[in-house]
């Protein structure tokens, strides 16, 4: 535990010296680098302390926890909220402090709305941090598609870094309207981004009628009854590429299931998609520490060619 409270400690130092702080995960210990902490991650969505457990703790484990910390941000206005992920609908439960009407992560200059203590997911992906880097350094000038787009944080992305236009495809149409108010919050221009609310397996048509794409993200839960399952619906996604882009594009492959490797992928492009060349796989960001990097979130880089018509 006192990896933690040094953790906390430090960020409790930065809050009296900056007034403005970037969302971050402050502990990680689900990649099992700290032994005996792998139910617990804590991250900080300012002003908002956010300590996940994905299994019960030790018996006073939370107590001790909150005994040590609260007395760090005594003289600040931080909220802790404690989500129990292994109970049924991950209920929350605010330690201390009040919470405000509007939440937000923050990325640099960009807002992103969050449903903090509502549900299991805030709203906001701290891990594929690295893949954001990446596209903001690709998308100038590019038209995007970006499936299963959840609350479009990719599409507020790569429309500030310059995007000619990004079309957000996802089954849940309250998910795409936070997406929405995402990039209203920082002030995008509504013609540079556009809303699909489909099942993008059963919706090909809608999903290409929008393009031709030079840029596609694939971001997809890795297990979700009913409308995805990655081991067998991944392919049929990369399979659909040529027709997407056919004057050729890249492509930003996520796959968070620490279950599937890397080569899972791989294998998928090699046998749906073989003339897409394997570019790179990005390093994992650094607040995540894994000691097993198969089971960390896997986001490989392909380059799809032209298609060749005949």
């Amino acid at each position: 535990m006192q990896v933690i409270v040094d953790r906390l400690a430090l960020l409790a130092q930065k809050i009296q010296t900056q007034s403005e702080i970037d969302s971050h995960r402050v502990f990680h210990g689900r990649g099992r680098t700290f032994p005996g902490l792998d139910f617990v991650t804590v991250d900080f969505f300012q002003p908002a302390i956010l300590v996940t457990l994905f299994f019960e703790p030790p018996a006073s484990w939370l107590d001790e926890l909150i005994l040590q910390a609260e007395p760090l941000f005594k003289s600040t206005a931080t909220v802790m909220v404690v989500q129990r992920r292994y109970l049924p609908g991950a209920p929350s439960e605010i330690i201390w402090g009040t919470l405000p009407d509007s939440m937000y992560a923050r990325r640099g200059k960009s807002l992103f709305n969050l449903h903090l203590a509502q549900q299991q997911n805030s709203g906001f992906f701290l891990d594929i941090e690295s893949g954001r880097v990446w596209l903001e350094q690709h998308a100038v000038g590019k038209r995007v598609l970006n499936l299963f787009a959840y609350t479009c944080a990719f599409s507020v992305v790569a429309i500030a870094a310059g995007a000619e236009k990004v079309v957000n495809v996802d089954m849940s149409s309250a998910a795409l309207n936070l997406g929405r108010a995402n990039h209203l919050l920082n002030n995008l221009a509504k013609n540079k981004s556009e809303y699909v609310a489909e099942n993008i397996l059963k919706s090909w048509s809608r999903v290409k009628k929008p393009g031709p794409y030079d840029l596609v993200i694939i971001d997809p839960p890795s297990y979700q009854k009913g409308s995805f399952v990655a081991d067998k619906d991944y392919a049929k996604v990369i399979r659909r590429l040529p027709e997407l882009m056919p004057d050729g594009g890249l492509v930003l492959a996520c796959l968070n299931a620490p279950e599937l490797p890397e080569g899972f992928l791989k294998q998928q492009f090699a046998e749906q998609c073989p003339q897409a060349e394997f570019i790179e796989r990005l390093a994992g960001h650094s607040d995540f520490p894994d000691v097993d990097p198969e089971q960390q979130l896997k986001l490989l880089v392909y380059k799809v060619p032209a298609a060749q018509f005949i």
